[in-house]
């Protein structure tokens, strides 16, 4: 076995206004979030030489996060401004581009990928002050193959995908299909995907030890005759195991910095932390592989067929309704722009409606069985009263 590079993601997501209803209604759970998501970089701090840690963080947190107002309901709790400045640190941080309202990208309209992709570059460039974003986080790992152009477009060098759904068409044996990242190709265009490995992930997700873990990679990867590459994705901010306050009992105190000690007293059996693109400037991609459509497991599913957000006649009924309302917005949109209208509060009205159809797209209303159907339904219901007024408003005019 030769060296293994460790790639550490984690995802960051709280839908719209999540947040400062918990902190109204709920503040211990508002506090453990906050806390959790500040722990990241200062649990960092001390291992600039060796800790490397990939985020995700959707548009709708870091729209919390940058809020003024929201900056003083925190206040006292977390000082978010810091925390978005210390997640800048490039020496512990890399920053993945994801979609803005974190929906799940196969199950929504195409004509709202750019949409999506697009509004989390432009957070994304204000906020941690750079023009690009090498690696894309797909939503609740959500991933199809048509994707592909529509991210190189965007300029994404690599995507995470889960290894459940990735087959080879190059020969290659089980290790190196997992350990290696590849090539997946669709309509021409081609780009990198990194493996999650998932049960890994699993353990990451439940709580595990250092000693445990470092047995566990150098068992998956012994066979390797090349510089494996393994990965691990779970949520950062979500479960006791990352919101636990006490050093002792949380993902940081029990395991990575544990880890990071002995990356550090060279006691990893060649284990290291690395930045995915630090690895692919160095080793590349091999072989070609495809990506079958699905999303990373959950609690209750393992995420073939979308079954988690798709499972039910409301949540199918309220995708049904999504796709008509998105088709009937993008209309609205050609038909302004096919007149050359110079009436702007018609422009005002077609992208609040549009707004309100990427909210509902967002995963989480979905993802809770048809807890959390109702909201979807109801921005599609404010972004339908909209489009009437556009309508409406032709009509007078003629």
């Amino acid at each position: 076995m030769t060296d293994v590079s460790f790639a550490l993601v984690l995802n960051l997501h709280q839908p719209a206004w999540n947040l400062e209803d918990l902190l109204e209604h709920s503040e211990w759970e508002a506090k453990e979030i906050l806390w959790a998501l500040d722990r990241i970089p200062r649990s960092l701090w001390e291992f600039e030489d060796v800790g490397r840690v990939h985020l995700s963080l959707s548009g709708t947190l870091l729209e919390t996060l940058a809020s003024p107002e929201f900056q003083q309901q925190a206040y006292g709790i977390v000082d978010c401004g810091s925390l978005l400045w210390h997640v800048q640190n490039t020496r512990i941080i890399q920053v993945l581009g994801t979609a803005y309202y974190h929906p799940v990208l196969p199950l929504i309209p195409r004509a709202d990928w750019d949409e999506q992709i697009g509004r989390w570059q432009g957070i994304g460039r204000h906020l941690f002050g750079r023009t690009s974003f090498p690696g894309f986080w797909p939503p609740e790992m959500g991933f199809c193959m048509e994707l592909i152009p529509t991210l190189k477009r965007w300029g994404y060098r690599y995507v995470l995908v889960d290894s459940e759904h990735v087959e080879a068409i190059t020969p290659m044996p089980w290790h190196e299909l997992r350990y290696r990242p590849h090539t997946a190709r669709h309509g021409g265009e081609e780009i990198i995907v990194v493996v999650r490995d998932r049960e890994l992930s699993n353990a990451q997700e439940a709580g595990m030890d250092p000693g445990w873990f470092i047995h566990e990679v150098c068992e998956r990867t012994k066979y390797c005759e090349f510089p494996p590459l393994v990965t691990t994705c779970t949520d950062g901010e979500n479960g006791g195991w990352f919101r636990n306050t006490s050093a002792k009992g949380n993902f940081w105190g029990v395991f990575y910095q544990p880890l990071l000690d002995r990356v550090r007293a060279n006691h990893s059996e060649g284990i290291r932390p690395v930045f995915i693109d630090q690895y692919l400037d160095t080793y590349g991609a091999h072989g070609e592989v495809t990506v079958g459509p699905g999303a990373w497991n959950t609690g209750w599913h393992h995420g073939r067929g979308f079954v988690q957000w798709m499972g039910s006649q409301a949540q199918q009924d309220a995708m049904i309704r999504l796709d008509e309302i998105s088709h009937a917005v993008h209309a609205a949109r050609r038909d302004i722009g096919a007149i050359a209208t110079e009436d702007g509060e018609r422009w005002r009205l077609v992208e609040e409606a549009h707004w309100r159809v990427l909210r509902a797209e967002t995963s989480c209303n979905f993802f809770w069985g048809e807890a959390w159907v109702p909201r979807c339904n109801d921005d599609l219901e404010q972004a339908s009263r909209l489009l009437a007024r556009i309508i409406h408003g032709r009509l007078l005019r003629r």
